[in-house]
């Protein structure tokens, strides 16, 4: 008489359900990855070897487009250096403790740096300079 076993336990595993997992997990951190861009404006940052981690709780952006200046608060264009001060002011208001990231091109000419650095200053703006590290 032959015993029979009842049931067989089989032991291959399927990693298929897992590929697909990890498929739409990676899938998923590219496209995040993706969106999260602060500064969507091409500049070429000045260089430096001394880097800050504050926080800004906005940034200032000047581009030049041949002999003239386009001024950007956050990705919103501004017309011109009271463009800025007025965007700032509605952004930040009188808080004391405002900080302002500063980014601009190498061709800017210095004396538009210093305009937005008044600006800052007349306000109580704390300000960063953007740069890249070397």
């Amino acid at each position: 008489m032959a015993i029979k076993h009842g049931s067989k336990v089989d032991k291959s595993f399927s990693a298929s359900s897992m590929t697909d997992l990890m498929f739409l997990l990676l899938l998923f951190l590219l496209i995040a990855s993706t969106l999260i861009n602060p500064n969507a404006l091409k500049l070429a940052l000045p260089q430096s070897a001394n880097q800050l981690k504050d926080k800004a709780m906005t940034t200032v952006s000047i581009q030049q487009d041949g002999s003239r200046y386009n001024y950007y608060v956050e990705l919103e264009r501004v017309q011109g250096i009271e463009g800025v001060e007025r965007a700032l002011r509605a952004r930040l208001g009188d808080r004391d403790d405002a900080t302002v990231s500063l980014h601009c091109d190498k061709t800017v000419a210095v004396d538009e740096v210093v305009k937005v650095m008044n600006i800052a200053r007349d306000n109580g703006y704390k300000l960063i300079l953007a740069t890249t590290p070397n």
